[in-house]
C-alpha cells in the first residue's frame, strides 16, 4: 500500500455507536464499547489490539452472526445503505457470503473435518445460486486454481492439507460469490512467515482483481503497515485511535498505541531495547471510572480517572483520531 487512502465515496460500510455486550445472569461485559468506523469500497482497513480487546466480536457483529450470550445492545450497521440489524433471517442469509464473507481465525477450525473441500466449496454455491452441481463443481475447482491449489484438491480433507493450503482454501470460500467486503480474523495465525507473505501477496492480487473491501484483525502492526490504507486500534472494547497507516505507526497519537508499536522490532537502522506495556488487559467486568487505560499508562492524571475520553480529530489531513485527554490538535498532529 502506498499509505493513502482512496478516494472519498459513499462508505460501504458504515458503523455507528455499536455496541456489544456478553450478558451472564444479572451481570454484562461490554467488549464493544460504541464503535463508529466505515469502510469504502475497495479500501483495506487493519483492526489491532490486544486479545481480549474486542476486535473479533466487532467483526462478528457486522454480519449478525454472535450467539447469545452475546448482544448486539446499541448501534446501527449500514451495508451499502441498508440496517442490518434489521434484516430478516432471509435477508441475513442472503447477505451473507453473498455481500460480505469471513475468513475465520482458524481455518483448521474453520473447515469441516468429515467432507472433502470440494463439498464445502459447492455447498455455498448451491445454497446461495441456482446452478447444476457439475457447474458447482468446476466453480469450485476454478476458485482452488484461483488461489493456488491444485483442483485436484477438491476430493481432499482438511487434514490431508498444509497450515497454508487450508487457508487458501477458507479465502476460496469466502470468494465463492464475489462479496464486496471480506472481514479477515487474524487470517495468518500460526503461519510461518514465508507461507504467510505467499498468502498475503496472492491476496492482494485477487483484491486487485475482484476490487473487494477487506476489515483485516491481526496482532502484526508490520504486517498491517504494508497491506492497510488505514488502521484502528482497540483498547477494553473501545476505539482509541484510527487513522491512515503510516500515521498511526510513525506518529502514533495514544499511549496504548505507542506502546505496541514500541513493542515490535524493526528490520533496518539501528537496534533499539524494546518496551513493552506494563501491567495486564482491564478486566471487563470491573471497568474502572475515567480512561480504561488508566492502570497501565505513564502520563496518567487526574482527568483520566474521573473522565471517560472521547474519539476525537486530532489532525485534519489525512484526518487522525484519538481517545487521550492529552491529545490535542498541535502542531505535531497536524505535521
Amino acid at each position: 500500500m502506498d499509505g493513502n487512502p482512496p478516494p472519498l465515496t459513499q462508505p460501504l460500510l458504515s458503523c455507528r455507536g455499536v455496541s456489544v455486550d456478553y450478558v451472564v445472569g444479572q451481570r454484562g461485559a461490554r467488549a464493544c464499547n460504541r464503535i463508529t468506523l466505515d469502510i469504502h469500497p475497495g479500501e483495506t482497513v487493519g483492526l489491532a489490539g490486544e486479545s481480549g480487546c474486542g476486535k473479533s466480536t466487532f467483526a462478528f457483529a457486522i454480519t449478525r452472526m454472535h450467539n447469545a450470550p452475546a448482544l448486539i445492545s446499541e448501534g446501527e450497521i449500514l451495508f451499502e445503505g441498508r440496517d442490518v440489524l434489521k434484516m430478516s433471517d432471509r435477508e441475513l442469509r442472503a447477505f451473507r457470503w453473498k455481500e460480505t464473507a469471513m475468513v475465520f481465525q482458524s481455518a483448521m477450525n474453520a473447515l469441516n473435518p468429515v467432507i472433502t473441500i470440494g463439498e464445502q466449496l459447492i455447498d455455498v454455491i448451491l445454497a446461495h445460486q441456482d446452478v447444476s452441481r457439475d457447474a458447482a463443481w468446476a466453480r469450485g475447482e476454478e476458485l482452488l486454481e484461483t488461489v493456488g491449489i491444485s483442483k485436484s484438491r477438491m476430493t481432499s480433507y482438511a487434514h490431508q492439507l498444509s497450515g497454508g493450503m487450508r487457508q487458501r482454501v477458507v479465502i476460496a470460500i469466502a470468494l465463492v460469490l464475489r462479496p464486496k467486503l471480506i472481514v479477515m480474523d487474524e487470517p495468518t495465525t500460526a503461519l510461518d512467515v514465508v507461507v504467510e507473505r505467499e498468502i498475503m501477496d496472492e491476496l492482494q492480487d485477487l483484491k486487485d482483481r475482484y476490487g473487494f473491501a477487506i476489515l483485516f484483525i491481526s496482532h502484526d502492526l508490520g504486517l498491517m503497515g504494508e497491506i492497510c490504507d488505514r488502521i484502528g486500534i482497540m483498547y477494553a472494547g473501545n476505539l482509541v485511535e484510527m487513522g491512515v497507516a503510516e500515521q498511526v505507526l510513525e506518529r502514533p497519537r495514544h499511549p496504548y498505541t505507542k506502546g505496541l508499536v514500541g513493542s515490535f522490532p524493526t528490520i533496518h537502522g539501528p537496534k533499539k531495547r524494546l518496551h513493552g506495556i506494563p501491567g495486564s488487559p482491564v478486566n471487563l467486568l470491573e471497568l474502572p471510572k475515567g480512561c480504561n487505560f488508566q492502570a497501565r499508562c505513564t502520563s496518567c492524571f487526574a482527568p483520566c480517572t474521573t473522565t471517560e475520553p472521547a474519539l476525537e480529530k486530532v489532525a485534519e489531513q489525512p484526518p487522525h483520531f484519538a481517545a487521550c485527554h492529552l491529545v490535542d490538535t498541535d502542531a505535531e498532529a497536524t505535521a
